[in-house]
């Protein structure tokens, strides 16, 4: 019989909260969780610290059914996973006989004397479910207390990995009743997280299954729908009916699925109108080139870029008339749309596109940090500038120029 699951999980270790390694652990068990249908709550890390670690456990033990603990199970006195659990359910710790076998083996093998601490590998909880360990030395463990399921782990990333998939998935998914969750990232550009929200609201205060969780993003504002079903079919179909009721509201916002940028989409939408484009960069300095110079393809829609940061290169080598850049300045609408047109003129291209304004620290021509001016132009005729006024660092002001120049092309080409 399935019941619900509320997982919670620990990763023991000083070393994580010093930030010498990576809580890389909790990542992929709530993936390969996720992918299995089995939900998590709470990631917590603590210390190899006795109080400290039966104190989380208490809470633990309070809150979720499931509590998967990685690390605190070697040799030295400072592994203190099955003690902090002992601290509060008494429950017998054991040496178990085949894992002790184990670690005398290995020892034999490499012909080492077995130091005494070695043996503190070996225990586990008294009429505990053993999980056996394929490629180290301490076993994992499954034993309940009160009713909630505690699953303790290696914190050794290749051990961890080989218990959790041998042995705890299936024994989990076994309590779950086999339930897989699904989820498909919906991405979205020229709306803030706030507004798309508000948007939805009547669909999301209703959410059920799929849930429906808005995040702002650095490339814009994504919504992440995740589906409970029996099966990927019945998941997949979930997902796309509430995927089409999300659009039909934000439609007019939305780019991409997933892992696509918005640079990828904005290369479709190039090779689908047959057209290529060339950029005239000041304060962006090449990223708006260099974002879709990464892709696989890009000689096919982009010609090329001059970085133009000096006025004299605007002046001379994309001919901007002098006049404008005397009466006007090189932050402005006119320079904008000269640069966009002289671009495509240049590099033979269908559209231009260009970057001028202030990224700081200090104002230039009267105008304030953070100013920018995006020049959009269309061999068809089409001409179009941006002014924008974007806050943040001298790099954030850079990249949200960019990521504008890109919402711009994505809007005029879809």
């Amino acid at each position: 019989m399935s019941k619900t699951i509320n997982t919670e999980i620990i990763a023991v270790g000083t070393e994580l909260l010093l930030g010498q390694i990576v809580n890389t652990n909790a990542q992929w068990i709530s993936e390969q969780l996720a992918l299995n249908g089995i939900n998590t709550f709470y990631h917590t890390v603590v210390g190899d610290n006795l109080a400290r670690l039966t104190a989380v456990f208490e809470q633990a033990q309070a809150r979720s059914n499931v509590i998967i603990v990685t690390g605190g199970l070697g040799p030295t006195e400072d592994d203190l996973s099955r003690e902090a659990l002992q601290q509060f359910s008494n429950i017998p710790i054991i040496e178990e006989k085949h894992a002790l076998q184990k670690i005398k083996q290995f020892y034999d093998m490499q012909a080492k004397p077995m130091t005494p601490n070695n043996k503190r590998q070996a225990r586990v909880f008294k009429d505990s479910i053993i999980l056996e360990n394929k490629v180290g030395m301490a076993p994992g463990n499954i034993v309940d207390y009160k009713g909630v399921k505690w699953i303790f782990l290696p914190g050794v990333p290749r051990e961890m990995k080989q218990i959790l998939t041998d042995e705890v998935i299936p024994y989990l998914k076994k309590m779950n009743g086999e339930m897989i969750l699904q989820s498909t990232v919906l991405r979205f550009i020229g709306i803030g997280e706030s507004a798309l929200e508000h948007k939805l609201q009547h669909i999301i205060s209703t959410q059920q299954n799929p849930t429906i969780a808005p995040l702002a993003q650095k490339d814009g504002v994504t919504i992440r729908l995740t589906a409970k079903a029996k099966t990927a079919q019945q998941a997949q179909a979930m997902l796309q009916q509430t995927q089409s009721t999300i659009l039909a509201e934000v439609g007019e916002y939305f780019y991409g699925i997933n892992n696509e940028s918005i640079e990828e989409t904005v290369f479709t939408l190039l090779q689908k109108h047959h057209k290529r484009i060339a950029s005239a960069e000041s304060l962006t300095g090449g990223l708006f080139a260099d974002k879709l110079v990464s892709l696989h393809g890009a000689s096919t829609v982009f010609k090329g870029a001059i970085v133009c940061y000096d006025p004299a290169v605007k002046e001379n080598v994309l001919h901007v008339p002098a006049e404008i850049i005397k009466t006007k300045g090189t932050v402005s609408e006119e320079c904008a749309i000269a640069l966009a047109k002289n671009i495509a003129s240049l590099l033979h291209s269908s559209i231009g596109i260009s970057f001028t304004g202030v990224a700081g620290p200090n104002e230039i021509e009267e105008k304030s940090v953070g100013t920018v001016f995006i020049g959009l132009y269309d061999e068809n005729g089409y001409e179009h500038v941006e002014k924008c006024h974007f806050h943040g660092s001298r790099a954030q002001i850079r990249y949200r120029a960019v990521l504008k120049g890109y919402e711009l092309l994505f809007n005029y080409l879809k």
